[in-house]
């Protein structure tokens, strides 16, 4: 009873132990990672014939840039989060919450929408806490590396777009959830379940469709070799393919990716205009200005990796494990929705706000359970990637694919060397060299 009674007196400080445990675990992995860099100043002679000697130097410069800038953002998110714990900014974000929304002749004990009142107020406090380091990082370390494309009125709009759409989506499914809870009886965290599965799918819909083209523009990719040999490629698999796209992403970074979506009959492809060099165009201020972007061949190896993530069904795999992640929070959280010493903690002695549980147990209590989860996803993460690589070189085109990964290497500035500890707990796609060198192996 003791011991109950002492948790129950510090969950407050429990929880700080394990969140600060957390980042000094992080801070030793990247200075294990800095140590890798800095012990390799001079041109590794293994990189010869992979990487130039100039470009292996900014891919490490940038690399340590990144780096600082993460040390710093851990360490800024970690003393924030503490701050909020100690003082009880929960308790003061909802008083906030209600506040606000009695200025519309709302009841303040009107927990559904004193809940989307607080969720407001958070989200302006997150937003304006983070805007520094996404300023600096825009601004100074892509800029100054080349990457980043934004103007300053194009940054500003895009935060404001982000904001409001964030706001818009979170308020209906935040006050369904609420009234499940209220409503669902003993079972509740079934049927909250249930209705995420059924948003997320919904989100999965309407995203790609109606809401990422508000940030990008989206174009039909034109006639031509590379559209005809990506449809002859999709007809050859049974790949569905109903539209192919190519995403102006020049405007916000150089960085180039593609991507597949869609369900059953009805998938998508994604290009983005960095990934094909007939479109990219280096501005002036770019310091890496050598040709960039990958050749027709290159773009369609790339693709059948992406076609292998499709065909040994990665996507829906990663979906019913985060399924599973979801439904034990909501059991967790319904075992725990009526523990008063955990609202206590937070600064709540006389209420139990529904939402302010929820984020207590996701956020806080569950870490111990969300970090090896997190882990568990990252390593699934690099060994669907070595399949994809797999399916493509049984395709014929492992030789296209390492040139399209060192191209990608090279037009993303990446740094080809890690520690193993480091890389282990952090890197969903394996280091670039660990692919070719399983590329080149023998099935």
């Amino acid at each position: 009873m003791e011991i109950i009674k002492f948790v129950e007196d510090n969950i407050q400080y429990e929880l700080l132990a394990i969140i600060w445990v957390l980042y000094f675990w992080e801070l030793y992995l990247s200075l294990r990672q800095r140590k890798v860099m800095q012990d390799n100043e001079k041109y590794p002679e293994m990189l010869n014939g992979i990487l130039s000697r100039d470009l292996y130097e900014k891919s490490r410069l940038y690399e340590l840039d990144k780096s600082s800038f993460s040390i710093f953002q851990e360490a800024y998110t970690t003393v924030t989060t503490t701050a909020t714990l100690l003082f009880y900014g929960f308790y003061y974000f909802w008083q906030w919450g209600a506040c606000l929304v009695s200025q519309f002749g709302i009841d303040k004990n009107n927990d559904m929408l004193v809940s989307v009142g607080f969720m407001f107020i958070y989200s302006v406090i997150l937003t304006v806490l983070n805007l520094p380091l996404k300023v600096y990082s825009t601004f100074v370390i892509e800029e100054e590396h080349g990457f980043n494309k934004q103007t300053k009125l194009f940054f500003i709009k895009d935060q404001l777009k982000k904001f409001v759409v964030s706001q818009v989506l979170t308020f209906p499914i935040l006050c369904a959830i609420i009234w499940i809870v209220k409503n669902g009886g003993d079972y509740f965290f079934l049927y909250l379940w249930m209705f995420t599965v059924v948003v997320t799918l919904f989100l999965m819909v309407i995203y790609p469709e109606f809401i990422a083209p508000l940030f990008d523009k989206y174009s039909p990719l034109p006639e031509g070799e590379l559209r005809k040999k990506i449809e002859e490629l999709a007809a050859s698999l049974d790949f569905p393919l109903y539209k192919l796209y190519v995403v102006e992403g020049s405007k916000r970074s150089s960085h180039s990716n593609a991507y597949l979506y869609g369900f059953h009959k009805n998938k998508r492809i994604v290009l983005f205009d960095t990934l094909i060099k007939e479109y990219y165009k280096p501005d002036e201020k770019d310091p890496n200005k050598e040709d960039k972007g990958c050749e027709t061949d290159e773009v369609l190896a790339v693709l059948a990796h992406e076609l292998g993530h499709w065909k040994y069904s990665h996507s829906i795999k990663f979906f019913i494990f985060t399924q599973i992640s979801v439904v034990l929070n909501f059991i967790a959280f319904a075992k725990l929705l009526n523990y008063t010493p955990m609202y206590e903690a937070f600064g709540f002695e006389d209420s139990q706000p529904i939402f302010i549980g929820l984020i207590i147990v996701s956020m806080y209590i569950l870490i111990p359970f969300s970090v090896p989860m997190s882990f568990i996803m990252t390593w699934t993460s690099r060994k669907f990637e070595f399949q994809a690589d797999h399916f493509a070189k049984q395709l014929g085109r492992a030789e296209e694919l390492k040139k399209a990964l060192l191209k990608l290497q090279k037009d993303n500035l990446g740094y080809p060397l890690h520690d193993h500890l480091y890389s282990t707990w952090h890197h969903s796609h394996p280091p670039v060299l660990q692919r070719l060198e399983v590329l080149d192996k023998s099935d």
